[in-house]
């Protein structure tokens, strides 16, 4: 029979964070859980500027965070773990798992991005992980039920805690993914599936709730009364990329930033006699560490040789950083599609699929696999400039201007009625229901987006004397 103590309840800020506190007058009942969150790691695993840095990341757990591996902690991923720089995008995300299960992640929610190499190859990862893949909304189409490898949550025992962990994954996931990766899913309503969900985890044992999901923080806000009314103490988000720690409404809400440059915790101290969440304190913290846990260098160098043999070969030169961001990039990556497509009127790409920077130096192929770093290809569409003009702003153009006014790059204008032929992507294509019903039938190039890229870097023959930004293009179109 359970004993039911008498508490005080105290609200405060604590420093470095937000808590929530229950001050209870039998300490010897109390058991402290402390998580250690990431997400949108996007595989950077090396330190780069301030992203990156796996191995330093395990130090600083280690020495700031106290963290032992069999100790009262909670490794957890909000999702979106591999798709990024060219040691994890090359291998697939392969090299990701491996560092991860170095680090000793518990579990992860399942990303949008985790379906970047299809469904095969998620599952191919999620057996290769030494941790459980969550999503409770992946469901199939045909029966309703969750779609391998997902599991909806798991419970697992720490402190003497009984921790049900849900996983959620984005609904919008069906919408911003390659129609084919996600094919016969559902991304069900996140409230819907947490009233499914939450009795049937407490019915199993679960004492303290918490949700790893690859939601954005307004969407986390929007979940918050739900969370108070089900008894969900915690909700871990990720997909925008934001860092966040507070309390709301009781609720510890936290994100972790991005790319290993931050992490988030939460430290709760809980009743084991009377089942309830005593102190929740969550807080934000950069990755600034500079030693490197040797264990985790130790698999990231076995991937950085592989990575090496494989991506190293040397194909331009460039002086200055090119930033993802810029007119110069953008530039770049169009005009390259139509110099290798001269019979195309214009090259349409989008900025989200463009993920680094070119930084200083040597080119290689690895610099390019980290910019764009998706397994797109090229098609070919026939469009009339009414349509070309209502799509052009939401996209980077080349073979074309807005400024002063729309027209062709050597100063012929648009006209409306005039059929255009224009290079974009399959993704693209196979996302805008306005292109596909533009041109019904696109012809496939079969040209990987990023090859015209580093063919005409190649071309150009470019060296320390003479560097690729000479042959840029710095003028903005749009």
């Amino acid at each position: 029979m359970k004993k039911f103590l008498p508490f005080i309840i105290l609200l405060s800020l604590g420093c470095g964070g937000t808590n929530n506190k229950i001050v209870n007058q039998n300490p010897d009942d109390l058991r402290r859980l402390t998580i250690l969150y990431t997400n949108d790691e996007h595989g950077w695993m090396l330190r780069e500027g301030q992203n990156g840095g796996a191995a330093q990341l395990m130090n600083t757990w280690i020495e700031e965070e106290g963290y032992v591996e069999d100790g009262p902690f909670l490794i957890l991923s909000g999702g979106d773990m591999w798709t990024g720089p060219a040691i994890s995008t090359w291998f697939k995300g392969e090299s990701m798992v491996d560092v991860m299960n170095s680090m000793n992640y518990d579990a992860a929610a399942i990303g949008n991005h985790e379906f970047d190499f299809n469904q095969l190859t998620l599952l191919e990862r999620s057996q290769q992980a030494n941790f459980p893949l969550l999503s409770s909304n992946m469901r199939s189409e045909s029966s309703g039920e969750i779609v391998n490898p997902a599991l909806p949550y798991i419970i697992k025992t720490v402190n003497d805690i009984s921790v049900g962990i849900i996983g959620l994954t984005a609904t919008e996931a069906d919408d911003i993914n390659f129609p084919e990766n996600v094919a016969g899913i559902d991304f069900i309503d996140y409230q819907d599936v947490l009233y499914e969900i939450v009795p049937q985890i407490k019915s199993e044992g679960a004492e303290l709730i918490i949700i790893v999901g690859h939601i954005c923080s307004f969407e986390i806000t929007s979940l918050v009364p739900l969370a108070k009314e089900l008894g969900i103490a915690l909700i871990g988000g990720g997909h925008c990329h934001e860092t966040v720690s507070k309390i709301q409404n009781g609720i510890g809400v936290m994100e972790g930033g991005s790319y290993l440059s931050a992490y988030a915790k939460a430290e709760i101290d809980f009743d084991i006699i009377t089942n309830t969440v005593v102190d929740i304190d969550v807080s934000t913290h950069n990755n600034t560490g500079l030693t490197k846990n040797s264990v985790v260098d130790s698999v990231i160098s076995i991937w950085q040789g592989q990575m090496d043999s494989e991506l190293s070969q040397v194909i331009g030169y460039v002086a200055q950083n090119i930033s993802s961001n810029s007119d110069a990039m953008y530039n770049l990556i169009t005009d390259a599609w139509l110099w290798s497509y001269p019979n195309v009127d214009i090259a349409i790409t989008n900025t989200g699929g463009i993920r680094a920077d070119m930084p200083p130096g040597d080119i290689t192929f690895e610099t390019w696999v980290g910019i764009l770093p998706f397994e797109n290809f090229l098609y070919v569409i026939d469009i009339t400039g009414e349509q070309l003009i209502q799509n052009i702003p939401y996209y980077v153009i080349g073979g074309m201007t807005t400024i002063p006014e729309i027209m062709l790059i050597d100063g012929t204008p648009i006209h409306p009625d005039s059929v255009y032929s224009v290079l974009v992507t399959d993704y693209i294509y196979s996302t805008s229901e306005y292109f596909q019903t533009a041109d019904p039938d696109p012809l496939d190039t079969s040209i990987h987006w990023r090859q015209p890229v580093i063919d005409w870097i190649q071309s150009l023959n470019t060296n320390i004397d003479d560097p690729l930004d000479n042959y840029l293009d710095y003028e903005p179109r749009q």
